[in-house]
């Protein structure tokens, strides 16, 4: 269970990264668009390594996916568009921000409904105070 966190903690560390890095080569080039098409291209390219390394048998069963399931894809696609077009104008910190809060909100209602097979969390007050002193914490960052 601790390295899952520790994982999940470098991945929140890469977030801001890739929306600096991103936004800094969508403003060199001109085009967030094309500055995303670059990022989603080396993507590509980084998960189909691992997936030859790791098994690429297990490929074939997205077809039998139920369709709704690959919107994934467009909300990561509207993630690094958005984050590319508005962090050099807004700071990445803000840009961050507001998409943590995002992740807090969301985050609760699929867990509490258990969304997309999730393992059900419910919501209790505990809960969404600890949610709110998170976004709480987060907004005082950015008031410095």
């Amino acid at each position: 269970m601790p390295s899952y966190a520790l994982t999940m903690l470098a991945a929140g560390f890469g977030i801001p990264l890739l929306a600096a890095l991103n936004a800094a080569l969508g403003q060199r080039m001109g085009s967030p668009a094309a500055a995303a098409t670059i990022l989603f291209c080396v993507a590509l390219l980084a998960t189909l390594t691992v997936l030859l390394i790791t098994g690429p048998t297990a490929l074939a069963r997205a077809a039998g996916a139920p369709r709704h399931l690959f919107l994934a894809g467009l909300f990561v696609a509207f993630y690094v568009l958005t984050v590319t077009w508005i962090a050099p104008k807004f700071g990445v910190g803000n840009a961050v921000f507001f998409v943590l809060l995002g992740q807090l909100v969301s985050a609760a209602a699929i867990d509490h409904f258990g969304l997309f097979t999730a393992q059900v969390s419910p919501l209790t007050l505990t809960r969404a105070l600890g949610i709110g002193v998170m976004g709480l914490g987060v907004w005082i960052t950015q008031q410095a």
